[in-house]
């Protein structure tokens, strides 16, 4: 096995067992003997225990950025109400297909230490930021209520860590992504957004429209 698919087979393997017995009672003779591995192995790759985990962590969140695309009003080809729905399908897909990552980032990651705190709680903030920009220009568009746009952006994020968490933990909502986007849609649709429907017809501009 070259370098490159080792790598890849330890952090697997690092995967399962970290969503199996929690970060901190897993060991590093765990992650060899599901590789099958010596443990000098390891150590070729990676330095330790927090290393293989942060890696991990760092590749899952790297896919989410890239799942997020931006709103574009303009695009003649696609709906605001479908933009979102797809965003919002691309995100629970990627949570859904790797439900090992999404425990170890809901459960194990937050409180692991200062530095890997501050790290997270940067990501957040920047998925929070983006939100809240793309949900200020809906309100100058009519399709987002009035309102303080962070709020909004910590409300649906926070409903929507909430809803993975109980996918990983009590085996809720094994439902297709499909399924589960058009429910996070409908809740959307119940409180902040004003998308009556997918017609392609878009709201016309308020008169004088809030951006916060």
């Amino acid at each position: 096995m070259d370098k490159t698919k080792r790598r890849a087979d330890l952090l697997a393997r690092a995967r399962d067992v970290f969503a199996r017995r929690g970060y901190h009672a897993a060991k590093i003779e765990h992650i060899v003997s599901a590789a099958g591995v010596a443990r000098g192995t390891f150590y070729l790759y990676f330095e330790d225990k927090r290393a293989v985990f942060a890696e991990l962590v760092d590749r899952f969140v790297a896919r989410l950025h890239i799942a997020i695309m931006r709103i574009d009003p303009g695009d003649p080809s696609r709906t605001v109400g479908a933009q979102i729905r797809e965003n919002t399908f691309r995100v629970l897909s990627i949570f859904l297909t790797d439900r090992a990552m999404t425990k170890i980032l809901l459960t194990d990651a937050p409180g692991l230490d200062v530095e890997f705190d501050r790290k997270l709680q940067a990501v957040y903030e920047g998925v929070h930021n983006l939100l809240a920009e793309s949900l200020a220009e809906g309100q100058q568009l009519g399709i987002v209520a009035p309102g303080d746009t962070r709020v909004f952006a910590y409300l649906t994020v926070g409903a929507l860590k909430e809803l993975l968490y109980q996918s990983v933990t009590r085996d809720f909502g094994r439902e297709k992504a499909e399924e589960l986007t058009q429910a996070m849609f409908a809740f959307l649709q119940s409180g902040y957004l004003r998308i009556p429907d997918e017609s392609g017809a878009r709201p016309k501009k308020p008169r004088s429209a809030r951006t916060k």
